[in-house]
């Protein structure tokens, strides 16, 4: 009796764990009625999406704000106090030459001055003897036309110096060069011991730009000009900032058609307080276009097989087919479905992979 009850409980068990149920592994398998928590769907809907044109574009630092430091005398270069970089401000010293031109305008300048002196001397005793009636008046007004022109000779030699950047009671032979305003150098294009030929050299000393502002100019082609018009709305992106975009409008496109590329530039100003915008950085310009109806997809729901895309669709009987689909646009973390999909379809977006070799096809 006791033999018979054991085998009894021995039976029960062992009927028991036959008939135990997995619903992850049911969902996976395609079954109807059963879903696994690692595979997520959606249902998808046509609606309305913009077309979007992207340009290739680069910033450009704006060129009434980007000055070229030449010297404004030939002579060697004693010292360059910057590099490429380097935030400067108004009045700083860029560089330090020594000049024959400095010896020669300061040369120039004190004949001027002893001239003048000596010549203002003789009309003042000129002017004493015509009132005494001992000079004739033609040879009053020589002497008076005589200090006219050495005051004229002084106020050019004074001119000079100033322009050279030297001082009236300086002895140096050195002239200091500074920057006309604040920004950032760009480029130096002189070194140390150099000689450098004033306004007759091919590279200035120094490039300095105001980088508060940035230019993003970019090439639109004429298929797309209604888009790219004054004041359209735009979005920027960069390749040294990915994730990152800027708002902005067209400031301008230009009027002649380069007849090569058949392009004609656009142009964007943005704010660049943190100079982050740096120029020749590359970037892209997206431009909004018609707007029309498409359904749209999370990109992880797509299953690419070579040249072939499909997802995981919830059919009639309930099991997820695989659906051969034709892709669009990629729009940011969604893909466009040209075909392949119907309003209402609920569509894999997670776990597709657990469904892979199950779908029955189209």
């Amino acid at each position: 009796m006791k033999h018979n009850t054991t085998f009894v409980w021995f039976a029960v068990v062992l009927l028991a764990g036959c008939g135990k149920s997995d619903k992850p592994v049911a969902a996976a398998s395609g079954l109807p009625g059963e879903e696994s928590t690692a595979v997520k769907t959606i249902t998808v809907s046509r609606q309305n999406v913009a077309d979007t044109v992207d340009l290739a574009a680069k910033v450009q630092a704006d060129p009434a704000k980007v000055i070229h430091i030449f010297p404004p005398a030939s002579g060697r270069v004693v010292a360059l106090q910057v590099r490429p970089g380097d935030r400067v401000k108004q009045g700083q010293t860029i560089a330090i030459l020594e000049s024959s031109d400095i010896a020669s305008a300061r040369s120039d300048f004190e004949k001027a001055k002893i001239e003048s002196e000596r010549s203002e001397r003789a009309a003042k005793r000129a002017s004493l003897l015509f009132e005494h009636e001992v000079m004739a008046e033609k040879d009053y007004e020589d002497a008076r036309a005589q200090a006219d022109s050495a005051r004229s000779e002084l106020a050019r030699a004074q001119q000079r110096l100033r322009l050279l950047g030297a001082g009236e009671n300086s002895t140096s032979d050195r002239v200091t060069v500074t920057s006309p305003r604040m920004g950032v150098v760009l480029d130096i294009g002189a070194s140390p011991g150099e000689l450098s030929k004033s306004l007759d050299s091919s590279s200035p000393i120094a490039t300095i730009a105001d980088l508060s502002t940035a230019w993003i100019v970019g090439d639109v082609y004429e298929k797309d000009l209604a888009y790219a018009r004054p004041g359209s709305p735009v979005n920027i992106t960069l390749e040294a900032y990915p994730g990152e975009s800027w708002k902005g409008t067209v400031a301008s496109v230009s009027d002649a058609l380069d007849p090569n590329t058949r392009t004609l530039k656009l142009r964007v100003v943005l704010e660049n307080p943190e100079h982050r915008l740096k120029p020749e950085m590359f970037a892209t310009i997206h431009l909004t276009g018609r707007a029309h109806q498409a359904i749209l997809v999370p990109a992880t729901a797509v299953v690419r097989d070579g040249d072939a895309a499909y997802v995981f669709a919830r059919s009639k009987s309930g099991s997820f087919d695989r659906r051969t689909i034709t892709l669009g646009e990629t729009r940011g973390d969604s893909v466009e479905i040209t075909s392949g999909l119907s309003d209402g379809d609920m569509v894999v977006t997670e776990g597709s992979e657990l469904l892979r070799g199950e779908g029955s096809g189209e």
